[in-house]
């Protein structure tokens, strides 16, 4: 599945390991917006090690599903296109 992945944490140390936590599974589209074509595994295990690391009073982490469909509606405006689908699945 296809995931818009984005995140609004005011802690600097906690932000970064959230990036970089990100950059392990999708692409950075934008300095907190994400792209990510997820297994449900793989998904499971995202949300997983996200919630070791946010603080649930302060953080905001948003997950958007989107489907094939409407994937192919993504409009982008400037340099960076969307993520491209994967060519190779390895299952």
């Amino acid at each position: 599945m296809f995931y818009v992945i984005s995140y609004d944490v005011p802690d600097d140390k906690r932000r970064l390991k959230i990036a970089n936590l990100l950059e392990g599974y999708g692409t950075r589209v934008q300095k907190s917006v994400f792209e990510a074509d997820l297994t449900a595994v793989h998904y499971a295990d995202l949300r997983e090690r996200l919630a070791r690391v946010l603080n649930a009073e302060e953080d905001n982490v948003r997950f958007y599903r989107l489907c094939g469909e409407c994937r192919k509606g993504i409009e982008v405006v400037g340099k960076v296109g969307v993520t491209p689908e994967p060519t190779l699945m390895i299952v």
